[in-house]
């Protein structure tokens, strides 16, 4: 993988800048022209993916992030699917906006919504959100998504570790994909990012520009997966990321 240095303070702070003014440019119009479809979230969605590429592929090239080994048609080919990925960077998210095929849904944590500008986005574009207060919560609200998700033959896009990894290696995985994978009978597609932790680490405004290889591992069906083997299954997919990444 080549990564170069870190780009100067200054010239990270212009990318920054840069970056805000593209978000801004592109939320504007979505704001205004979304709840004009309040009654299609198919369409809400659609028009958020497309928010989605259009932010996400900027952000990625203005980090200097350099995308290699992606195999777009395993993606598009799969859907609708609950799209996993490892989450080391901040990077992952507008990665994840731009390689979200189009009908495509993120979950995110009711927080979100209280975001500035992002937040009230987020709730137009019809994604979804989670409510984890406490475990009865978050189990209704979980079959609550899944029955959207099928009714509107919808895909998943999630970070089955739930936060980011402060030091790149790869977290214990939750057991949310795997109550979703049941529930909606979708297929789990893998997608392994590497070195995006290098490019942009966690909780810093420093780039070193370079390649982020994204690796599309194969559809694992779970048509035959049941509720009393959820850890089993959950290993099952972490060990496929673990073996990719080369680590524990």
């Amino acid at each position: 993988m080549r990564t170069r240095q870190p780009v100067h303070a200054v010239s990270a702070a212009l990318r920054i800048f840069f970056g805000m003014i593209w978000m801004t440019i592109l939320t504007i119009p979505f704001v205004l022209i979304t709840p004009l479809f309040t009654a299609s979230r198919t369409t809400r969605v659609r028009i958020g993916n497309l928010y989605g590429k259009l932010l996400g592929s900027a952000v990625t090239w203005l980090v200097g992030a350099r995308i290699v080994g992606l195999d777009r048609a395993k993606l598009d080919t799969a859907k609708p699917a609950i799209y996993i990925a490892n989450h080391a960077s901040s990077l992952d998210m507008f990665l994840g906006m731009w390689l979200c095929p189009y009908g495509g849904v993120g979950i995110a944590k009711q927080e979100i919504t209280k975001i500035p500008v992002f937040g009230l986005a987020y709730k137009l574009s019809g994604h979804l959100l989670l409510d984890r207060a406490n475990k009865e919560r978050a189990i209704a609200s979980m079959n609550a998504l899944a029955e959207i998700v099928r009714k509107n033959r919808l895909s998943i896009w999630l970070w089955p570790e739930g936060t980011r990894s402060r030091n790149g290696e790869l977290l214990p995985f939750k057991k949310g994909f795997v109550h979703l994978a049941i529930a909606t009978g979708l297929p789990i597609v893998p997608i392994v990012t590497h070195n995006a932790p290098q490019v942009w680490p966690v909780a810093s405004f420093r780039f070193s520009p370079g390649d982020v290889k994204v690796e599309v591992l194969d559809p694992i069906d779970t048509s035959n997966w049941s509720v009393d083997d959820i850890d089993s299954h959950v290993a099952e997919v972490r060990s496929l990321y673990s073996n990719a990444l080369g680590t524990p």
